[in-house]
C-alpha cells in the first residue's frame, strides 16, 4: 500500500477567487489553468498499519496545524472511498520555492491525491481524483489533468471536477517566471472575497473570461488567451485589494516587471504577457522563438527567473522514485 507520483504546479488563466463551501471547496465559479513543467512536486505515500499516527513531511518539514489538517483532508477522503481506517505515511518534496505565488500547493494536493488513491488500491479517473485533490486546493484538481484545465463550478463531486482543454498552443507556449519572494495568506483571501465591493462586479465579468478563453485555447490564438489572462490578473488583484484586509500582493519587483513585459510588447512588438495569481511573483508567458530574449529582460530587473513549458497531468512513478 505504498505509491509515489508527480504533480506540476498551475498558472492561474481566468482564476478562481473565494469559496462558496470552505470544507467541500466548491468555487463561486469556473477556472482555468496551465500547469508549468519541470517544475514539480513528488510525494511517497504509504498506508502502513504499524503506524500509530498520521505523518505529513513536506520538504524535510514535519506539518502541524492547518498545514497538516489540509493533507488530512485529502487523505481521509480516500481512505473513505477505499473503506479503510489505516494511518498513512506521507512525504513531499518540491523543484521550486514555496509560498512564493507559484502555485505550489496544486501540485502539492494533486500529487499527495494521485499517490494516496494509488496506495489505497482505487481504480479512478483523473477527474474522480481532482475532486480528491480539490478538498486541499481547488487549484490543485487543475494540476491533476494537467496541461490547460477547466475546473467546473459544483456542489458535488460529479459537477465539481476538472477536464482537460486541448489545445494546438501547448507545444509553443514558454513561461518564464519572475520570483519576487513575499508572504501571502492565499486561504484568508479566498475567505474574505466575497466582503469586497468588487466580487459581484467581478462575478458578472468572468463568465465572459471563461468563454474568451475556452475559444481562445481551441483556436490555438496565443494572444487572446494571455491578453484576457493578464486583464484576470488585474481583475483579481483588485478584488483581493478592497477585501476587509486590503491585500497588497504586489512589490516594487513585480511592477517593473509588468513595465517591461508591456514595452517588450508595444516597443519590440514581442508577444508577450504578465499573470499573477495571489502572490509577487510574476508569470511572463511568451512563445518558444522569443523565450531566451524575454528572460533575459526579467532577469534585468533584478529577481531570479526560471523557464518552463507545458506540464502534463499528474503521474504515478515507478518504486525506484519513492521518497522512503
Amino acid at each position: 500500500m505504498k505509491a509515489t507520483a508527480k504533480a506540476h504546479p498551475i498558472q492561474g488563466l481566468v482564476k478562481y477567487h473565494g469559496m462558496r463551501d470552505e470544507e467541500e471547496r466548491y468555487p463561486y465559479h469556473d477556472s482555468i489553468s496551465v500547469c508549468t513543467a519541470p517544475s514539480h512536486t513528488k510525494t511517497t505515500v504509504e498506508f502502513d498499519e504499524s503506524l500509530d499516527s498520521d505523518t505529513f513531511v513536506v520538504d524535510g518539514e514535519e506539518l502541524t496545524g492547518r498545514k497538516s489538517e489540509r493533507v488530512e483532508t485529502v487523505v481521509s477522503r480516500v481512505r473513505e472511498l477505499a473503506n479503510i481506517d489505516t494511518r498513512v505515511r506521507l512525504e513531499s518534496e518540491n523543484s521550486f520555492p514555496s509560498n512564493v505565488g507559484l502555485g505550489s500547493s496544486s501540485s502539492g494536493f494533486a500529487a499527495a491525491a494521485m499517490a494516496s488513491a494509488e496506495a489505497a488500491g482505487l481504480d479512478l479517473s483523473r477527474p474522480d481524483i481532482s475532486t480528491i485533490a480539490r478538498l486541499g486546493s481547488s487549484s490543485a484538481a487543475r494540476a491533476v489533468t494537467g496541461g490547460f484545465s477547466d475546473l467546473h463550478m459544483g456542489l458535488n463531486d460529479e459537477d465539481c471536477r476538472s477536464e482537460r482543454l486541448e489545445s494546438p498552443l501547448e507545444d509553443d507556449v514558454r513561461i518564464v517566471a519572475g520570483l519576487v519572494p513575499a508572504y501571502k495568506e492565499t486561504e484568508e483571501a479566498h475567505r474574505e472575497a466575497a466582503d469586497s465591493h468588487m466580487f459581484e462586479a467581478r462575478l458578472a465579468h468572468i463568465h465572459d473570461q471563461l468563454v474568451e478563453m475556452r475559444d481562445a485555447l481551441r483556436e490555438g490564438d496565443f494572444d487572446r488567451v494571455f491578453e484576457t489572462a493578464e486583464h484576470d490578473s488585474l481583475s483579481l488583484a483588485a478584488t483581493t485589494m478592497t477585501g476587509p484586509a486590503g491585500w497588497v500582493y504586489w512589490k516594487p519587483e513585480t511592477i517593473k516587471i509588468f513595465n517591461e513585459v508591456r514595452r517588450l510588447r508595444e516597443k519590440e512588438d514581442v508577444p508577450v504577457y504578465f499573470s499573477t495569481d495571489t502572490g509577487a511573483s510574476v508569470y511572463v508567458n511568451t512563445t518558444a522563438e522569443h523565450e531566451e530574449h524575454v528572460e533575459e529582460v526579467i532577469a534585468d530587473c533584478g529577481v531570479e527567473t526560471m523557464r518552463w513549458k507545458v506540464g502534463g497531468p499528474a503521474e504515478i512513478l515507478p518504486e525506484s522514485e519513492a521518497l522512503f
